[in-house]
C-alpha cells in the first residue's frame, strides 16, 4: 500500500523552509510549540471576529514565527490585505496587545507585520477556506472542488489535487472523493509543493479537506 508522508515535511531543507524560527533546550522545547499554537489561534480568532469576510474565505496564506531573547517577530502573509486592514495600525496594535495578554510574557516584545501574497488562490490555506464556506452554504461538494480548481488555473499553478473526505452531501456512509488537473509528484523532492489539510464541520458531521498545489520545479 502507499505509505503517504507530509509533502512539506518530507521537503523541509530542499524547497522547503521552516514556518517557525527559534532555538530552545530539551525540557523547555514543548513550552515553545505551545506558545507558537497560542499566537496561531490568537491571531485567526481575530481575523475572524473583526473582519468582513468576503466568500467566507479568512486569506491567511501562513504566519511565520522568529523568536530571539527579547522578541517575538511575527509575519502574517495574507491574500486579501483588506481584511486586516493594513493601513490602520490600531488593528495591527490591538492584535499585538491580545497576542502578548495571552503570552502572559512581560520582557518579551511582539512586533506583527503583514505580508501581501500576488496570487492568494495559489495557497491551499486559502483555497481550503474558500471550499469550506461552498460546503457550509450546502453546495455539491463536486462543484466546491471544480470551482477551486478553476480558481487555482488563474493563479499560475502547474497542477493540483483536491480531497475531500467524510459525509459527502449528507449520506450515511462517510467516504473520499478526490480530483486531480495537472502534475502533482508527490515523490520528487526537488518539486515544490504547497500542502494543507483542513477541518470543516458542517451539520452533517466534521469534513476533512486536503490539498496538494505543484507549484514548481527546482531546476
Amino acid at each position: 500500500m502507499g505509505q503517504k508522508i507530509n509533502p512539506l515535511g518530507l521537503r523541509l531543507g530542499t524547497t522547503q523552509s521552516h514556518h517557525s524560527l527559534w532555538f530552545a533546550k530539551p525540557k523547555n522545547y514543548c513550552e515553545g510549540l505551545q506558545e507558537d499554537q497560542k499566537i496561531r489561534n490568537v491571531i485567526k480568532n481575530y481575523v475572524q471576529k473583526n473582519m468582513r469576510i468576503s466568500f467566507g474565505v479568512e486569506g491567511i496564506a501562513r504566519i511565520e514565527i522568529q523568536k530571539r531573547i527579547d522578541l517575538i517577530q511575527v509575519i502574517i502573509y495574507i491574500g486579501f490585505p483588506k481584511l486586516l486592514l493594513e493601513n490602520r495600525p490600531r488593528r495591527i496594535e490591538e492584535l499585538q496587545m491580545n497576542v502578548q495578554k495571552e503570552l502572559n510574557c512581560v520582557n518579551r516584545k511582539i512586533n506583527i507585520a503583514i505580508t501581501r501574497i500576488a496570487n492568494p488562490y495559489g495557497h491551499p490555506n486559502i483555497l481550503a477556506e474558500f471550499i469550506a464556506g461552498q460546503l457550509k452554504n450546502r453546495v455539491s461538494f463536486r462543484k466546491a472542488m471544480k470551482k477551486a480548481i478553476e480558481l487555482t488555473e488563474q493563479a499560475d499553478t502547474k497542477g493540483i489535487q483536491v480531497q475531500i473526505a467524510g459525509r459527502l452531501d449528507g449520506k450515511e456512509i462517510a467516504r473520499a472523493e478526490w480530483i486531480r488537473e495537472g502534475r502533482v509528484p508527490l515523490q520528487t523532492i526537488g518539486a515544490k509543493i504547497d500542502y494543507c489539510s483542513y477541518t470543516v464541520r458542517t451539520i452533517y458531521g466534521v469534513l476533512g479537506i486536503k490539498i496538494w498545489i505543484f507549484v514548481d520545479e527546482e531546476k
